[in-house]
C-alpha cells in the first residue's frame, strides 16, 4: 500500500472524497486512485473448433489451464499486449479478429483485474513459451478446470458470438 505522495513526498491521509475513502496528500492535494490492473486475453480456436489453453507457469493460477493472457504494458495497446502474450506463451503469431468483451476479475494478489478478451487467428508452430508449461487445444466438451471466471466467460461469449 502506498503511504507517501508521489508528487511531493508528504504522508498521505485517508479522506472522504467523491463518496469514497481515498488516500489524499494534505500538502498538494494529489489523490491516490486505486484502479484495476489492465490485461488482455486471446481466444484462439483451431479448424476443429477447439480452444487453445496454456498451463500457467507463474502465479496466479500456477499449474492451472487458462487462455493465453497477461498484463498490458504502459507502452502497449490492449491489442498489442494480447498478441505479445500469445506469442510469448504459445510461440504463435496472431491477428485480432474481434473484441469478445471486457471483464472484471477479483484477485487475491492484485485485488481487481480488468481483462479485455479478443478472438485471434493464428499462424506458426505451437510451443509453450516463457510463462507457460504447456500449450494445447481442447474440445469444448473436454475443457480442463480453468480457475479464472473471466476466461471461462470469454470462451462462453466468444462461442455465442460465433454462432450468430
Amino acid at each position: 500500500m502506498i503511504k507517501f505522495c508521489i508528487k511531493c513526498g508528504a504522508e498521505l491521509k485517508l479522506s472522504r472524497l467523491e463518496e469514497e475513502k481515498r488516500l489524499v496528500c494534505p500538502e498538494c492535494q494529489w489523490v491516490y486512485y486505486e484502479n484495476p490492473l489492465p490485461s488482455s486475453a486471446a481466444l484462439v480456436r483451431n479448424k476443429k473448433g477447439e480452444v487453445l489453453l496454456i498451463k500457467r507457469g507463474k502465479e496466479p493460477g500456477k499449474w492451472k489451464w487458462a487462455l493465453p493472457s497477461g498484463f498490458i504494458e504502459i507502452y502497449e495497446t490492449p491489442e498489442k499486449a494480447c498478441l505479445r502474450e500469445l506469442r510469448e506463451e504459445t510461440g504463435l503469431k496472431g491477428e485480432i479478429v474481434r473484441l469478445v468483451g471486457v471483464y472484471s476479475q477479483k484477485s487475491l494478489l492484485y485485488r481487481n483485474v480488468l481483462i479485455i478478451g479478443y478472438e485471434v487467428e493464428t499462424r506458426g508452430n505451437l510451443s509453450p513459451g516463457s510463462d507457460s508449461l504447456e500449450a494445447e487445444f481442447f474440445s469444448l466438451d473436454k475443457l480442463p478446470d480453468i480457475p479464472f471466471s473471466s476466461h471461462k466467460k470469454i470462451i462462453e461469449d466468444g462461442i455465442k458470438k460465433e454462432k450468430r
